[in-house]
């Protein structure tokens, strides 16, 4: 499984992913860097057939509209502290990762890891 990580999100998190033993990229290693438009990063995960792991809802319009990104995971904590973020995806990884691998669209939350149908 492979993803990458929007410029919302803290590296931290696809380093996370990493240690995990996943492929991840954040977007701070691409060349635009955090200036890399959604275009471009929606362009990137359908060539490399990343899972795009981002808080910007954007995204999700697009998605909807016109199902790229192929795959999506949305952030919708609110206000949290990265580590908060990180302890809250490294808890629930093993559910994260079964449930994008069967559906297209998943919402992260403080307290449920929603699967939606596409």
């Amino acid at each position: 499984m492979k993803f990458i990580v929007d410029a919302q999100l803290p590296k931290a998190l696809s380093d996370l992913l990493k240690y995990r033993n996943y492929d991840s990229l954040h977007t701070l290693a691409l060349l635009n860097q955090n200036s890399t438009s959604d275009k471009d990063l929606t362009e990137i995960a359908i060539l490399q057939e990343r899972i795009i792991i981002t808080k910007d809802s954007d995204f999700l319009e697009s998605f909807l509209l016109s199902s790229k990104p192929k795959k999506l995971i949305i952030i919708r904590t609110g206000n949290i502290s990265n580590k908060e973020l990180l302890s809250l995806i490294d808890q629930n990884l093993n559910v994260i990762t079964e449930l994008i691998s069967r559906s297209n669209y998943i919402e992260i939350t403080r307290t449920e890891i929603v699967e939606h149908e596409s």
